[in-house]
């Protein structure tokens, strides 16, 4: 009876997927099996792509589950890559399904760095395919009715969710085979046909008239419905609109005639006539037209068969009255159909490859989670640091323990030598300077990485600024200053990091110089160094003196904290617990993560006990130190003041100090240096980053300037000339009328050979004329030639000319011109002349100067003086 609906696929651009992805598994994941793995995975990807995009597809149930697949696997990814202009740039370039191109080629298309818009683009070929397959079903048999209704109910629901989801997939317009409207028409369509098909078995298998009425009623609403919803609009194909109306009509004429035999069963042969009346109406409406689409014979000749008969029937038997139709019953509505919903995995084989993976949104849970985890750690380091500096200090200051140890007065207390031999140990001095030496290539390095980096944003940004200048609303592409912004503020954030680090760099340089000199005198030989302190006087009166014992009591025990703080740091950086577990069954449960409350609960529960520890350790310590300085107040009183003592014991402390500020300088410039590795690491991340997506801009900036091009000389151009003055001036000086507006010349068609214009009828010749050369033709003189003589009255007894016979104007061409053209005119000739010349149709005519009509002005040269503009051949093109 009728063709079914079914839709065209969207064509998309060739996009290669295995490199961006395969860039961001390196920069993201941890090299070795897993991270090949996970790019070996990216490569099939692109190849599934590839089979899904890149071919033409058969009208087959395999192709569509490539499609499919393809589709499930986008929806696997999309929690595990950030795919946007800034981070992973892949730009996906699709074609508008309706859109025919133009003379010039091209069609309307859309690229957008958007995986919810490849997702979307790629559900539309699966509902299109989905359509395709249903329209191609055999409908004689059961198994492709089935067929045929699912296909048309899947296509339904896959346009239905492209419909709630494209406006917030793509954040912009669309195009119009995948707006809203567009989709939810096509939806409604699919609805119908699958109606259709219902019906279509409800007839094969006889099931009652009145169900089969209602299901034609339903698929006549739905069509219906779908008409109205695109008839005002140039979205779908104009072939689609007359299908739907005829639907419309078929389907309600069905259910006419359903109803019709009901009521018949009922013995209404009133209503049974009025009903197949208004279906053989609505048959008819449809025959008249739209039989260029749909051929309604058969279902004509059985309304009519029914018609025929009912009527005669009534006459002779029934004599029943045939209401009218508007006091016809309703007929009801059965939808046997619904668009099926899109739940993911769509296809039956669906294996994903990227399984192991972890979801984005749990890699950057885990992100966090080792952000806070790395704070509190170095908190505690750091406060054990600072207290054992604090300690460090005290001792420093009352020159302990060296204090004690130097009873003797004129030997290196044990301390010191232990000290210098330590510092020499690490290389001295020298490992000092080097390492200062350093810093400074390192960060300059990181400076020139960082500034390329912000280069190549400023380039493309102040490009496109220029492009958007000259092209205004034309251009449109999100701005380079608004994508920028992310990386805009994570290249600040890169410049205050290094800012940072000079001025740390300034303050360990400007301690270094501080204490250069004692740090060099600690590095002595133990000879040089004995000889750079000064000597005293002995003190055995304090040997064995129980303040001595129990200072020393308690410098050991302060040791022995130190070495337990030490022990506890390595502890601190040793743990390790994987969060990826626990962040994935909180997804999978709740379908979210509550990072914070995850993190902070975990952290407590691995990290507690290790706080306590710190702070116990903190509380000795400030207990150890009070009851140090309390028993060197006792051993200062119990010393013998001297100046010499006094000397002595202040170079001692100064080299305790040195030891304590070179172990401190070492490891400040280490980190330092480590630093600034780690960072050249982060900034070349950074970098490549900023070249991928000024890289992907350029290349989007490319295609979009084609595009442009393209449509600038797809645009119509039409120069207005203005008229010379002796086409807006008639012959009289006035203007003329606006209705007498210059007649367009005719187009060149292309391939017909250009023919000269209609040659000038004859002149007609009077007798006078023709007998006499000095008698000028009657009519009004020559506007060309004002100062002629005036025209001489005819002679008595001789006729008039005919007025067609008389010039309107001078004689003779005034002007080189064709024939539509304002200025042309055919004026009379000498029998003979020929001003055309045949031969040479696209050249300017040339005059003769052999013939000329008595009293008539010399013809022109080819080009008059007062022309504007150069003469034309007869057909110039436009």
């Amino acid at each position: 009876m009728t063709n079914f609906i079914s839709v065209q696929l969207k064509k998309a651009a060739e996009v290669d997927l295995a490199k961006p992805l395969c860039k961001f598994i390196q920069q993201s994941y941890p090299g070795g099996d897993a991270q090949a793995e996970h790019c070996r995975a990216a490569e099939e990807l692109s190849k599934l792509r590839k089979s899904a995009l890149g071919r033409p597809l058969d009208k087959h149930e395999s192709a569509l589950e490539t499609l499919l697949r393809y589709y499930d696997q986008l929806c696997s990814i999309e929690p595990k890559f950030p795919f946007s202009e800034n981070q992973v740039c892949v730009t996906f370039t699709w074609k508008d399904a309706f859109d025919k191109g133009s003379l010039f080629g091209g069609s309307a298309k859309l690229a957008l760095a958007s995986l919810g818009y490849e997702k979307t683009c790629v559900l539309f070929n699966c509902g299109a395919l989905a359509s395709q397959i249903a329209a191609e079903q055999n409908l004689d048999n059961d198994e492709g009715l089935k067929a045929a209704a699912k296909h048309y109910q899947f296509a339904s629901g896959a346009f239905q969710h492209i419909k709630d989801t494209v406006l917030s997939a793509l954040n912009r317009e669309p195009t119009v085979d995948i707006s809203p409207d567009t989709v939810g028409t096509l939806s409604l369509i699919m609805l119908a046909q699958a109606q259709e098909v219902f019906f279509l078995k409800a007839t094969r298998d006889k099931m009652k008239d009145g169900i089969i009425a209602k299901l034609a009623n339903q698929a006549a609403d739905y069509y219906g419905d779908a008409y109205k919803q695109c008839q005002y609009k140039d979205t779908l194909p104009k072939e689609v609109f007359p299908v739907l109306a005829a639907k419309h009509c078929i389907m309600q004429a069905n259910a006419e005639y359903h109803q019709s035999i009901l009521a018949k069963q009922q013995k209404k042969f009133g209503e049974e006539i009025g009903r197949l009346q208004h279906a053989a109406d609505l048959v008819k409406t449809v025959a008249s037209r739209y039989d260029e689409y749909i051929n309604v014979k058969d279902l004509v000749d059985k309304i009519n068969r029914a018609l025929t008969a009912a009527k005669k029937d009534n006459d002779f038997i029934y004599h029943d009255r045939v209401p009218d139709l508007k006091d016809l019953e309703s007929i009801g509505k059965a939808s046997l159909v619904k668009s099926t919903p899109v739940v993911v995995p769509l296809s039956q084989k669906f294996t994903d490859l990227f399984e192991k993976m972890v979801p984005l949104q749990v890699q950057q849970s885990v992100s966090v989670y080792n952000q806070r985890k790395a704070d509190l750690v170095n908190r505690l380091i750091a406060q054990m640091r600072e207290a054992t500096n604090l300690a460090n200090g005290v001792l420093a200051s009352l020159n302990l323990p060296a204090a004690i140890e130097d009873v003797s007065g004129d030997t290196v207390p044990q301390s010191i030598l232990t000290k210098s031999k330590s510092v020499i140990e690490q290389g001295g001095i020298q490992t000092v300077d080097q390492l200062i030496k350093d810093l400074p290539e390192l960060l300059q390095r990181n400076k020139e990485i960082l500034d390329e980096s912000l280069r190549l944003l400023d380039e493309e940004e102040a490009t496109d600024n220029d492009l958007r200048t000259k092209f205004k609303e034309r251009w449109q592409r999100t701005p380079s200053n608004e994508l920028y912004k992310p990386l805009r503020t994570e290249g600040a954030n890169y410049h205050n990091i290094l800012s940072r680090a000079v001025q740390a760099d300034g303050q360990v340089r400007e301690r270094y110089q501080s204490h250069r000199d004692t740090i060099a005198l600690l590095c002595k030989p133990e000879s040089e160094l004995n000889a750079a302190i000064p000597s005293a006087n002995p003190a055995k009166t304090l040997q064995g003196s129980e303040v001595v014992n129990v200072l020393r009591t308690l410098l050991a025990d302060l040791d022995e904290v130190k070495k337990e703080r030490e022990q506890l740091e390595n502890d601190l950086k040793s743990v390790n617990f994987d969060m990826t577990s626990k962040f994935l069954t909180a997804l999978a449960q709740d379908g979210a993560i509550n990072e914070e409350a995850i993190s902070v609960t975990e952290l407590d529960r691995i990290y507690g006990s290790y706080t306590q520890k710190v702070q116990e350790s903190l509380k000795k310590q400030e207990e150890l130190l009070k009851n140090i300085q309390n028993a060197h107040q006792d051993f200062s009183k119990m010393k013998q003041s001297n100046n010499e003592s006094n000397l002595r014991e202040e170079v001692l402390k100064n080299l305790a100090v040195a030891n304590d500020n070179f172990v401190e300088l070492v490891a400040n410039l280490k980190e330092g240096t480590k630093f600034y590795n780690e960072l050249t690491e982060l900034l070349l991340k950074f970098q490549n980053k900023c070249s991928d997506i000024v890289f992907a801009r350029k290349t989007e900036r490319d295609e979009l300037l084609k595009d442009l091009q393209q449509s600038i000389a797809r645009e119509p151009s039409a120069p207005s000339i203005p008229l010379p003055t002796y086409q807006t001036t008639s012959p009289g000086g006035s203007k003329p009328a606006a209705s007498s507006a210059p007649t367009p010349a005719p187009r060149t068609m292309v391939g017909t050979k250009p023919q000269p214009p209609a040659r000038p009828p004859p002149p007609v010749i009077s007798a006078a004329s023709s007998s006499s050369s000095t008698s000028a033709p009657s009519g009004t003189a020559p506007a060309a030639a004002p100062a002629a003589p005036p025209a001489a009255p005819p002679a008595p007894g001789a006729s008039a000319p005919a007025a067609s016979t008389a010039p309107s104007q001078a004689q003779g061409p005034p002007y080189p011109t064709y024939p539509g053209y304002p200025g042309y005119c055919q004026m009379p000739m000498p029998m003979g002349y020929n001003p055309y010349m045949y031969g040479q149709y696209n050249l300017p005519y040339a005059p003769s100067p052999v013939y000329q009509n008595p009293g008539q002005a010399p013809y022109p040269t080819p080009q008059q003086p007062g022309y504007l503009f150069p003469q034309q051949p007869y057909y110039p093109q436009q």
